[in-house]
């Protein structure tokens, strides 16, 4: 798909998520993700979860994290491999939030591929881009991660990140979630330095509704 024809496709997402709220059917919501967005360390309160409460009964949020996936298709686990990929993709959502990244970090998938980084989130948004429900897609920028991080994760990594993000936000007309800043030094929230505990996934929650609240029709509660 080339580049004018995507973003046209992106434009036309909010208008027909409009439709969907006037029809009366849930907005559904695709959260794709890792094993921060599964809810490792959140004890039964994943961010999803409580986003769902913040958003209320015109959302249906769908937690659709797979944990150690990376974005990176050459990555270790490739997010677009595994079943949770699959069952977004089946999902028909309205609205997409794509959390990936953390995974990507480590030296054994950053040194070695880092270039591959660009295209496949934008195969990954294109993939979405194409449904027939012409979602609207919102890119986050992957969470702090504490100290020196665990398991190869590191925050140095997790920044390199965010200039690519922002670039292809712009060139595709795409919102970014900043959930980065929202945990930037609560150190005391991220226990294992890499995955927030209930609190800490309550902090990306809100960083994710408060751009929904913003830019989609209903507004969120």
């Amino acid at each position: 798909m080339k580049l004018n024809h995507l973003v046209l496709t992106l434009f036309t997402s909010l208008a027909l998520a409009t439709v969907s709220a006037i029809a009366g059917d849930a907005i559904k919501l695709a959260c794709v993700g890792d094993s921060i967005t599964q809810g490792v360390g959140a004890k039964g309160n994943s961010y999803p979860k409580q986003l769902q409460e913040m958003l209320g009964a015109e959302w249906e949020v769908m937690n659709f994290g797979h944990s150690g996936a990376t974005l990176m298709n050459s990555g270790n686990k490739p997010y677009q491999k595994v079943r949770q990929y699959k069952d977004a993709i089946a999902s028909s959502p309205d609205f997409v939030v794509i959390m990936l990244g953390t995974n990507d970090t480590k030296p054994n998938n950053w040194k070695k591929f880092e270039s591959d980084y660009e295209n496949d989130l934008r195969d990954l948004i294109e993939d979405f881009a194409s449904l027939e429900s012409k979602p609207r897609i919102f890119l986050c920028f992957p969470p702090y991660i504490a100290g020196d991080g665990n398991w190869g994760i590191n925050e140095a990594n997790t920044k390199a990140q965010i200039p690519v993000i922002t670039k292809i936000a712009k060139d595709l007309n795409l919102k970014t979630i900043d959930v980065h800043a929202a945990l930037d030094g609560k150190d005391e929230l991220i226990p294992d330095r890499v995955h927030p505990n209930a609190e800490g996934a309550k902090l990306i929650a809100k960083a994710v509704h408060a751009v929904l609240s913003k830019e989609t029709v209903p507004a969120a509660k």
